[in-house]
């Protein structure tokens, strides 16, 4: 049966329904109701003459149709999105804009390493960054909204989002503490954590469980009296001595000159990690490009 009349607004239904994994999800996004989103599905089956999804209990999962029509869906939609970036960078000027999104337990000052050759490449852009919490983010990159997400892990599984993890590079950690805290014990690293306080990342980050771990490895009873999304923050705390505190090995030189902190130790078995999240498997724009050779080049290359 030949389609007739192919409404894209319907397409476009199916398509972030599929992205999302739920009609809930899709709700939020496009903010309609569910009865509207399942009339609109509903509508397009009818003109294409086949079934897009299935249930599964309350679930919905796509059918081998579907997943053909997501395909050229997903296709259109991007090329879509294509066209409406360089309409407007066009009249923004010649700079075009490069949108990341940088996750809030990513350090400021690692952010800033990793992206800095997006500031010097031949052809300029304009560096646009947002910081958020990591689902907000892959969901605005999920539906093009971002270029690029920087975040402390790879992206969950659990997420039905269609992204691709770039790891870009690891380093060990170090602990610091102000010069003030230090006064209090003459204890040495790593035992020093047992007798003063310790300031943490909060739970959703990657490197909370990771510290955890390290330390019952290393048999240490850290009393934890703070704990923050955001490391700039952590610093700060931890340079009014209101605790030891951690980032990563490959900034340390950074962090002393930005707090008058101390190094107490190193763990090089501590690992941080970060990635680069993009929609495409094979990274291709050219800032992402310049970003990720940088990081496993020059920032993480001693680590």
């Amino acid at each position: 049966m030949p389609i007739t009349n192919l409404n894209y607004k319907h397409l476009r239904y199916f398509w972030i329904v599929a992205k999302e994994g739920s009609i809930t999800r899709a709700c939020e996004i496009l903010h309609l109701t569910p009865q509207t989103i399942s009339g609109q599905l509903s509508l397009l089956e009818q003109n294409l003459g086949i079934k897009l999804f299935s249930k599964s209990g309350r679930n919905l999962e796509i059918t081998e149709d579907g997943l053909k029509v997501f395909k050229y869906a997903d296709e259109i939609f991007q090329l879509g999105t294509e066209l409406e970036d360089t309409i407007h960078r066009n009249s923004m000027g010649p700079a075009p804009m490069f949108l990341t999104g940088i996750a809030d337990a990513v350090p400021k000052l690692i952010a800033y390493r990793i992206l800095e050759p997006a500031l010097k490449l031949t052809e300029p852009v304009r560096l646009v960054c947002h910081e958020e919490k990591i689902e907000n983010l892959l969901a605005d990159l999920a539906i093009h909204k971002l270029d690029l997400v920087l975040a402390d892990a790879p992206i969950s599984p659990k997420l039905s989002i269609r992204a691709f993890n770039h790891l870009l590079g690891e380093c060990g950690t170090t602990f610091f503490a102000s010069k003030s805290l230090l006064k209090k014990t003459k204890t040495t690293f790593p035992k020093i954590l047992n007798e003063l306080p310790l300031l943490m990342p909060t739970r959703n980050s990657a490197m909370s469980n990771d510290l955890d771990a390290w330390l019952d490895h290393h048999l240490i009873r850290a009393n934890v009296s703070a704990e923050f999304d955001d490391s700039a923050l952590m610093k700060v705390f931890g340079q009014a001595g209101a605790g030891i505190f951690i980032a990563p090995t490959t900034i340390e030189k950074e962090v002393i000159r930005q707090h008058q902190v101390k190094i107490i130790g190193r763990a090089e078995d501590l690992l941080y990690r970060f990635y680069a999240i993009s929609v495409d498997r094979r990274l291709k724009h050219p800032a992402v490009i310049a970003i990720s050779e940088t990081a496993r080049n020059e920032i993480f290359i001693d680590f």
